[in-house]
């Protein structure tokens, strides 16, 4: 048999059957409750005026200081098939009493009609990177019929947004859920209804406004509450907060799987290894079966995303072995570990860009990294980390330990948070390996990308760039980039 007559024998499915437009003019009308002006069909759906491209819905929503009807009209100039509005304009459009609340029913209308697998993903680290996997893992397997939310889309706008632009044909649906007050993850789920609902780790994130690291974990335990019956709750079993994780999750009638290299782990790490080239070479016990597979992202950390990650594809009915390739394959993503190669003079020089996010967890777990990351000088530019409250400063000063451990030798701290640290290591404190650590003290990061470009960059340096994402870090790690061969 030749090859045409064997793609043309591929079995049919009924997504096969299925319109290949995203939305059309009626369907919007009736999901939104609206009133279609025009015959349209669109192929995505846009809040940002400046990121439509041919095809799309653009949504006029309105803020608390900006209102996009404004840009109506350069949405219809880059493309837009249609515009969502309040008051009549001129072009195609979905007239509707609030435009944000049609937002949300038609993420409704597109969780309603899908016959989909949905995942949903939350977490104090680690959310978008184990996401990302899920998907990579589920797309693969599904001929490329999987969704996810794009980005960091996992608030009362992102996600929405996000299963808003979720094709009818999709088999698999990934969406992350963040917040940062209690309450907010129990709404985002009630418009997700995963079948599959998996919390990475609990860490001090957003502990100012819980209080508490149970608060926090009973605020990330909502995501149970939108499980469809039936539904899994993927969870760590090395968290000390396993057992209240796993009596929520119980308590709501969900089937609970366990990750982590605890002993009664459901998904447990039998061993890991460095790989050639880096990342790890992981085996572990699924229970009835024994998996050996490649982690292309390096560190401890990913190891245990990997078990989430197999956890979660299982309890969706994905692919095992899809799963292992796409983790496989893997890079580090913008602002959460890419890693750039920087032409320096006499050679290359390495920067890790983690730019986008930092808390206590994830600060720790990126300097470990860099700690054997091989280097001939290792340069961390480390951010202050926001939302910690009272506890801010004690969780500062804390890093010193592990920046120390890390055999750092030029630390660049920004932000008058990080005083507290700079103090604690101008205190003469030696590293791991002996050698005195030199610190500079920046009020931003203007004035770490002066200090660090002070230095001069050499061939076989390391540069480690962290800090949550309003300190603006990834502002220098986009100066540095330029530098890229």
């Amino acid at each position: 048999m030749n090859a045409p007559v064997r793609i043309l024998d591929w079995p049919s499915e009924p997504e096969d059957e299925l319109g290949l437009a995203l939305w059309d003019a009626v369907a919007l009308a009736r999901a939104m409750k609206g009133v279609a002006v025009g015959e349209f069909q669109v192929s995505g759906v846009e809040i940002d005026s400046r990121d439509v491209v041919p095809g799309d819905l653009f949504f006029a929503l309105k803020g608390e200081s900006m209102d996009g009807h404004r840009f109506v009209d350069m949405a219809f100039a880059m493309g837009a098939a249609a515009v969502v509005v309040d008051r009549p304009v001129s072009g195609p459009h979905v007239l509707v009493d609030d435009t944000s609340s049609a937002l949300e029913l038609l993420a409704k209308a597109s969780r309603e009609r899908t016959r989909a697998r949905v995942i949903g993903v939350t977490g104090s680290v680690g959310k978008t990177g184990v996401k990302e996997a899920i998907f990579a893992a589920l797309d693969r397997s599904s001929r490329g019929n999987a969704h996810r939310s794009v980005k960091s889309y996992n608030n009362h706008v992102g996600v929405p947004l996000s299963l808003a632009r979720m094709a009818a044909r999709s088999k698999f649906g990934i969406f992350e859920m963040g917040m940062n007050h209690a309450g907010e993850i129990a709404a985002l789920t009630a418009q997700v209804r995963p079948h599959v609902a998996v919390i990475t780790t609990i860490a001090p994130a957003h502990i100012e406004m819980l209080g508490s690291m149970e608060a926090i974990a009973q605020a990330k335990a909502e995501i149970f509450q939108g499980l469809e019956p039936g539904g899994t709750a993927v969870i760590p079993a090395d968290s000390p907060y396993h057992d209240q994780l796993k009596a929520a999750a119980e308590t709501l009638g969900a089937r609970v799987v366990s990750f982590g290299k605890a002993t009664n782990a459901d998904v447990r790490l039998l061993d890991a290894v460095p790989a050639p080239g880096g990342g790890s070479l992981v085996t572990a016990d699924m229970g009835d079966r024994k998996l050996c597979y490649t982690v292309a992202e390096p560190g401890e950390h990913w190891i245990a995303n990997s078990l989430a990650v197999m956890a979660a594809v299982r309890a969706a009915g994905g692919d095992l072995g899809a799963a292992g390739l796409a983790l496989a394959e893997m890079q580090g993503m913008k602002g959460r570990g890419q890693r750039i190669e920087l032409a320096v003079q006499g050679g290359k020089a390495l920067l890790i860009d983690e730019s986008y996010n930092a808390n206590p967890a994830s600060m720790r777990a990126t300097l470990a990294q860099l700690a054997v990351t091989p280097a001939t000088r290792r340069i961390a530019v480390l951010g202050a980390m926001k939302e910690l409250g009272e506890h801010g400063p004690a969780f500062h000063a804390e890093l010193s330990g592990p920046v120390l451990a890390a055999n750092v030798d030029q630390a660049i701290l920004v932000g008058d948070e990080m005083r507290v640290l700079a103090e604690e290591l101008g205190k003469g404190a030696l590293t791991a390996l002996g050698k005195p650590l030199s610190v500079a003290h920046c009020a931003n990061a203007t004035e770490a990308l002066e200090a660090l470009l002070g230095l001069g960059l050499a061939s076989g340096d390391a540069v480690l760039v962290k800090g949550s994402n309003s300190v603006g870090l990834g502002a220098l790690v986009s100066a540095l980039a330029q530098k890229k061969d």
